[in-house]
């Protein structure tokens, strides 16, 4: 499966800045920056942090590569996947 990245970077209320990117089919409409970004703030909620900053700006196009079989089956299941870089604790 191809799969589209959005790099998201979003500061915290802590202050630190959160590194994450945003997995999805790259096909519409899963690739589109609508569905990603409800998918980043389903995310964010899921760890607490407010959401009502991430946008086109703080959520970006990438790049497309194959997904490994992991990631495949999370988007499946759930319709994307993360993988977490910096500050998601």
């Amino acid at each position: 499966m191809k799969i589209a990245v959005f790099d998201t970077h979003i500061l915290r209320p802590d202050g630190r800045r959160m590194h994450f990117d945003i997995l999805v089919r790259d096909q519409p409409p899963d690739n589109e920056p609508a569905t990603v970004l409800a998918h980043g703030r389903r995310y964010l909620a899921a760890k607490g942090v407010a959401a009502e900053s991430l946008g086109t700006r703080e959520c970006r196009f990438c790049r497309v590569e194959s997904a490994s079989a992991p990631i495949e089956t999370e988007i499946h299941r759930t319709g994307f996947a993360i993988i977490e870089m910096e500050n998601c604790d």
